[in-house]
């Protein structure tokens, strides 16, 4: 399924990481799950691609696929599925397009008996990388990902966030020029994902690198060049934060009162009202094009006529949690 597409970048550059028509069945007691079906994406120097979408919704798989470590299906209708790392065709020269990417799963992956330097020194001389290369650029990469300090300390005893960035200094220890992470921050205090998400950016404006990350987080794909919305194995679209969230321009209203469980219903009942979801303290309301303003009028009534209180409604601008919520609902009446 090709996405629509919002504000390609004209990058002039052949991208990094280039996909087309992968495809990936799991066969299952139950019968038959498609995890992807007929995905297309690319990823240029220099760019980081957020990859999102509900859980089950295709991105550990898509990634798996791009690292070699899933054979995609073979493609339908005659579409044979290609995946090229820097140029090199993954499916026919696995070995050397791997060697151009880094990988971080979700789960660590290191030896938590080993060191912090040891288990860098494994995944280093695993590479290929001999003691004149590795041991200069192993202790670089910790001092990068804040590490330096921690070259003796067992794995084990590495906090979450610790955890990460050493997942991360193993992945860079090689030097890709591709780099694949799923899920990287899922678990860690919102400091340390602010912590990871600046190695990130310093990576790719540095070195110039691709990153692929798949987030659960709209903050961490807010920051991403460009965000693909995945759901049940279909990309079903692509483009940079700022244009999917123009497509609910002056469609969001803002509701701060009380009991806000009341002020749901209410919302929920408006005939302009098309979605109503509740954000903390708050409610983001969803409304018909053009009807943010007799909506308001309205709310302004119907709430303390049903023994609610509304002590603010303000129009504001959407963020990518409305906009993918309304893809969901999109998606779901089509489907």
């Amino acid at each position: 399924m090709s996405p629509l597409v919002s504000d390609q970048p004209d990058t002039k550059m052949e991208p990094l990481i280039s996909a087309a028509h992968l495809s990936k069945s799991f066969h299952r007691h139950n019968g038959v799950t498609q995890a992807v079906a007929d995905l297309s994406l690319n990823v240029a120097p220099g760019e980081i691609y957020g990859l999102v979408g509900p859980d089950g919704a295709g991105k550990t798989t898509t990634i798996r696929l791009l690292c070699g470590a899933l054979r995609p299906d073979p493609g339908k209708k005659g579409a044979a599925p290609e995946i090229s790392i820097t140029g090199i065709d993954l499916l026919r020269h696995t070995d050397p397009a791997r060697a151009r990417l880094g990988y971080l799963a979700q789960r660590f992956s290191m030896y938590e008996d080993l060191t912090v330097l040891e288990n860098l020194r494994f995944f280093a001389e695993v590479r290929g990388l001999k003691a004149a290369e590795w041991q200069p650029r192993c202790l670089q990469i910790l001092d990068f990902v804040g590490l330096g300090e921690y070259t003796g300390r067992r794995a084990g005893q590495l906090s979450g966030g610790m955890k990460q960035k050493l997942g991360l200094a193993a992945a860079l220890v090689h030097r890709p020029q591709v780099l694949l992470l799923d899920e990287p921050t899922t678990g860690v205090d919102p400091v340390t994902r602010q912590d990871f998400w600046q190695l990130l950016i310093r990576l790719v404006a540095e070195e110039g690198v691709a990153v692929l990350v798949s987030t659960p987080y709209m903050d961490e794909a807010a920051r991403c060049a460009r965000v693909g919305f995945m759901r049940q194995g279909q990309l079903l679209v692509e483009g940079t934060p700022q244009a999917l969230r123009r497509r609910l321009n002056d469609r969001i209203l803002e509701l701060y009162g009380q009991p806000l469980g009341l002020l749901r219903r209410v919302a929920q009942a408006d005939p302009q009202v098309e979605d109503a979801q509740m954000f903390g303290d708050r409610l983001h309301l969803r409304v018909q094009t053009g009807a943010i303003q007799s909506t308001l009028n309205r709310l302004s009534q119907t709430i303390p006529a049903a023994g609610g209180q509304l002590n603010q409604a303000r129009p504001i601008p959407p963020g990518l949690e409305d906009v993918f919520i309304a893809l969901l609902e999109e998606n779901e009446a089509v489907s």
